[in-house]
């Protein structure tokens, strides 16, 4: 029973620091997209669309590797240090 409450915690932990950090990206992605495409059109209509998009995108690919990455760390961990 200790393996499996140690793999929860460590796999809630990667998912909240993995969220925080997705957050960031997508942030920084919105920033990055939105200050490229701004010059090359001269509403900010579309602009501000694209960047949405590529923030969303980079939200939902960070998450879904963090999801990945949380499972099969906390595996590892849990079977390395409990052997």
């Amino acid at each position: 029973m200790d393996k499996l409450c140690l793999s929860c915690d460590i796999f809630n932990l990667i998912i909240i620091v993995g969220g925080i950090f997705a957050f960031i990206a997508s942030i920084m992605a919105y920033l990055i997209t939105y200050d490229e495409y701004i010059h090359h059109y001269q509403s900010a209509k579309k602009p501000i669309k694209y960047a949405l998009q590529a923030a969303i995108f980079t939200f939902v690919l960070f998450c879904i590797l963090t999801v990945g990455a949380g499972y099969f760390l906390s595996l590892y961990i849990v079977t390395l240090r409990w052997v």
